[in-house]
């Protein structure tokens, strides 16, 4: 399976670990709760996803890379104890709690959450002296004498043996006790991750034109060549970083994270015509409505992978527009909800009460986000939605110390035209953005009337979170006719293939 479906089992395996019956008991026991062997090749995302899961269940991640450990910090160091024995004092061997486990307890302390996924990588790439401990670590859940917390769910991820000389195979009995998924790079998979996470617009329409590129390993006489999803994530961020520096991306700086010279040289060459393009385009004149017939011309009799070009600059600004909509309308709902809460409070407060009750609205608010932050639930982009709710929140306060508001119900009036502003610049925004994609629209018919690049257009749209969450609140009657065209020629497509098949 490919690695969203592999993260939807994940998660659906969480849930039912951690279903409980009426007595309080775990629907399926703790030691049938088989442990999860992730197998697949590097750099697809089985760590990545695991950071993910974490956040949207709610549970705590403890990770570990095996391979950093040695028998000692994995299973503890060895002591004596005594204990009695039919009446006879015996010497014990026993051991110290493990490191992994340690830190289990310490997460537990930490964050106050007694449910989790211990995430072990590389686990079937051990030394020689640790793999028995593995071993019993995945039949029965202990790294020496110390059991992993119930409520702990193991995950364990390895590479298939023809990308690692160090990886050993795990007998019949071992396998016959885990739940083993294979996890295949899978680049339509990757998109959808990749509109979402901002990925560079000339990474993403490099890899459509060439999807092949997406996950390559090859073996020569001077080693292993690859391109893998994790290193045009890496190279994705340095270009970000590079184009805010003024920096330039070649040939020799693609390489050192698509480590395949073929694939490094051609994405490199593409780079160059992505900016050239950028520019010769005109990509913010056209979202502003005006459209140059030379352009549209030029771009008619353009190379299919020219076409692809413009079609990617014009969807990766249009998904920045979405993008941006989407962040002020989550800003917004926590801001009302905040303001929703509060308006029975503050109308009935007294005297110099609503300003007090305001900054104990706000700060409430930020021990609740520094808690989650602590406990590892918060992405780097919640991070920032909560910091922007917070500035709105301490905004409000210094505003309303300014006006020296007296009482609930004259603070609560301000604050409602307050809220009231940035719903008027939040529809504005939204405005401008449903204007920006009519206007890409008009550009994309007018160019490629009847082509394959509405076809990649309408693809691409329905691939990007942002987009898709924009299209669900903007009727676009260009986007939903060509939507269902698409749909109809798609149904047909496998129609026609039944009937192949048949034949």
């Amino acid at each position: 399976m490919n690695i969203k479906r592999a993260k939807e089992e994940i998660r659906n395996t969480i849930e039912a670990y951690l279903l409980k019956n009426e007595y309080g008991e775990y629907e399926i026991p703790v030691m049938a709760q088989r442990p999860v062997f992730l197998i697949g090749a590097p750099g697809i995302g089985k760590t990545q996803i695991m950071e993910q899961i974490s956040r949207e269940c709610k549970v705590g991640l403890v990770s570990y890379t095996i391979t950093h450990h040695t028998r000692q910090s994995a299973i503890g160091l060895p002591f004596i104890s005594r204990k009695n024995f039919d009446g006879k004092e015996m010497a014990v061997t026993e051991y110290t709690m493990s490191e992994i486990v340690a830190s289990i307890y310490e997460k537990i302390q930490e964050s106050g959450l007694r449910e989790g996924i211990l995430f072990i990588d590389e686990i079937n790439c051990v030394s020689e002296t640790l793999a028995p401990a593995m071993l019993q670590f995945l039949q029965c859940k202990t790294f020496g004498s110390h059991k992993i917390p119930e409520g702990w769910l193991i995950v364990a991820a390895g590479n298939p043996p023809e990308y690692n000389k160090s990886v050993r195979e795990f007998d019949v009995v071992t396998m016959d006790r885990v739940k083993k998924i294979q996890v295949e790079p899978d680049f339509d998979a990757w998109r959808e991750y990749a509109y979402a996470k901002g990925v560079h617009p000339a990474v993403i329409s490099y890899l459509n034109t060439r999807p092949a590129n997406f996950y390559k390993m090859e073996s020569t006489v001077d080693g292993r060549n690859f391109a893998t999803p994790r290193g045009w994530e890496d190279l994705s961020k340095l270009i970000q970083v590079y184009e805010k520096l003024e920096k330039t991306v070649d040939k020799d700086v693609v390489v050192q994270y698509i480590q395949h010279p073929q694939i490094a040289r051609d994405f490199a060459s593409y780079l160059e015509l992505f900016y050239k393009y950028r520019t010769d385009y005109q990509i913010d004149e056209v979202l502003s409505g005006h459209i140059d017939d030379i352009l549209v011309k030029k771009a008619a009799h353009a190379s299919f992978d020219e076409k692809l070009s413009v079609t990617g600059l014009l969807l990766s600004r249009l998904n920045k527009v979405f993008g941006k909509v989407q962040e002020e309308e989550e800003k917004l709902a926590s801001i009302f909800g905040v303001l929703k809460e509060a308006k029975e409070p503050l109308m009935g407060a007294q005297k110099e009460q609503p300003l007090v009750y305001l900054e104990d609205v706000k700060n409430r608010f930020q021990s609740d986000s520094l808690a989650k932050k602590k406990a590892g639930l918060l992405s780097r982009e919640d991070l920032h939605h909560d910091q922007q709710v917070l500035d709105t929140l301490e905004k409000y306060v210094m505003d309303l110390k300014k006006e020296n508001v007296q009482d609930g119900e004259s603070a609560f009036s301000l604050l409602r035209g307050w809220f009231n502003a940035e719903k008027e610049g939040y529809d504005n925004d939204f405005d401008k953005a449903s204007r920006q994609l009519e206007y890409a629209f008009d550009f994309m018919e007018s160019a490629f009337a009847g082509g394959q690049e509405l076809v990649v257009f309408i693809t691409e749209l329905n691939t990007s979170s942002p987009a898709v969450a924009f299209l669900q609140e903007y009727s676009c009657e260009r986007y939903y006719r060509y939507n269902k065209e698409l749909l109809f020629r798609e149904n047909t497509r496998d129609i026609l293939e039944r009937i192949r098949q048949l034949g």
